[in-house]
């Protein structure tokens, strides 16, 4: 017999995955629907998941509904992915007026992110800094030529803003040293070769970090700069990820799509909101990040032919531009299908 309460408890924190999921992207559209709204475009119909309609109606010149499967949403605008003869369809208005529809939806998933981060910054009564204020007991980065009172200012040449992209500098680093630039008695000094112990955890190398750093304390203006400075980390980490995935600093195995990344998702919602909090302000901040991302189907494909317009004075040919957007889609759906299979594999083995 079915234990109703255990199966309760096994499914909630993947509905609570699901929702996030639906949130995310639900801001996203609506990010392409205000600003098409506001510049005069017709949208068609906004709704809420795909499949067999559960509800709808119908507003002014906009159909509002409710689908079946809440796996995502859309904002249907009039001429938007053909010709039409409407004076207020998409594909009939300037240049920057669709510039700026086709990048709100990115530009809210940005905005959530960086409340979100707010929000878990908002209990905090210190702000951890990126100075050294001690070392553990024979700590190996101490004897390598950090120091007391340093600041880390880059490690291998990349900006460090929080801990948090401090962390991500010291995962995956294979002979357990880095070139460590730190601000010593106002001056910038590179320490090269700084050694830590490290340990491998899933076939990847994180150096143990040995010492500890000082607490900011809070107030007004040193809670809005360590928004800013978090929100710049996340933003900072998802860059840097995939540059160091197509530069074969990762490999295939440390990808996850959206079956991966539910999975985690629910574990963080069985432990608390705490974990789920960063978490949710880092996917809305890279799902921002990849939709300007220049790739064919995806947001920042559009926005390349539109800047291409912007400066050349012409449009490039619907039906090449049609051609780019499908041959891109079928590209990015085998990909997302070989990540799929990867993290179905991941979770049966």
């Amino acid at each position: 017999m079915i234990d109703i309460l255990d199966l309760w408890n096994n499914v909630w924190p993947y509905l609570v995955a699901i929702l996030l999921f639906l949130v995310l992207i639900i801001i996203h559209e609506f990010g392409h629907f205000i600003a098409a709204k506001l510049l005069g475009v017709r949208v068609n119909e906004f709704a809420v998941g795909f499949g067999p309609k559960l509800f709808s109606k119908k507003l002014g010149e906009t159909n509002y509904a409710f689908n079946l499967i809440p796996l995502g949403g859309y904002c249907a605008m009039e001429g938007e992915d053909e010709g039409s003869s409407d004076e207020k369809a998409f594909c009939n208005k300037a240049a920057w007026r669709r510039f700026l529809i086709v990048v709100m939806g990115a530009v809210f998933n940005l905005i959530l992110g960086f409340i979100i981060v707010m929000l878990i910054l908002t209990p905090t009564k210190t702000f951890a800094t990126t100075t050294i204020a001690e070392f553990m007991p024979n700590a190996v980065s101490e004897q390598s030529g950090l120091q007391v009172n340093d600041k880390i200012l880059k490690v291998d040449g990349r900006t460090i803003f929080s801990t948090y992209d401090l962390s991500y500098a010291f995962t995956n680093v294979d002979d357990g040293k880095i070139d460590i630039t730190v601000l010593r008695d106002g001056k910038k000094q590179l320490l090269k070769d700084v050694k830590f112990d490290s340990e491998n955890y899933e076939g990847m190398d994180f150096l143990t970090v040995d010492f500890k750093v000082y607490g900011e304390k809070k107030t007004f203006g040193t809670f809005l700069k360590n928004t800013v400075k978090t929100s710049a980390s996340y933003t900072v980490v998802i860059w840097r990820s995939l540059v160091d995935l197509l530069s074969g600093k990762y490999g295939i195995s440390q990808v996850s799509g959206p079956v991966g990344v539910t999975v985690v998702i629910a574990d963080a919602a069985r432990q608390s909101l705490q974990n789920l909090l960063p978490l949710m302000a880092f996917i809305s901040i890279n799902l921002g990040i990849f939709n300007l991302l220049p790739i064919p189907a995806l947001d920042g494909g559009r926005l390349m032919f539109i800047l291409y317009e912007m400066i050349f004075r012409k449009p490039v040919p619907q039906k090449y531009e049609s051609l780019v957007h499908t041959i891109g889609f079928v590209v990015l759906i085998g990909f997302m299908i070989l990540i799929l299979v990867k993290d179905v594999l991941g979770l049966i083995f």
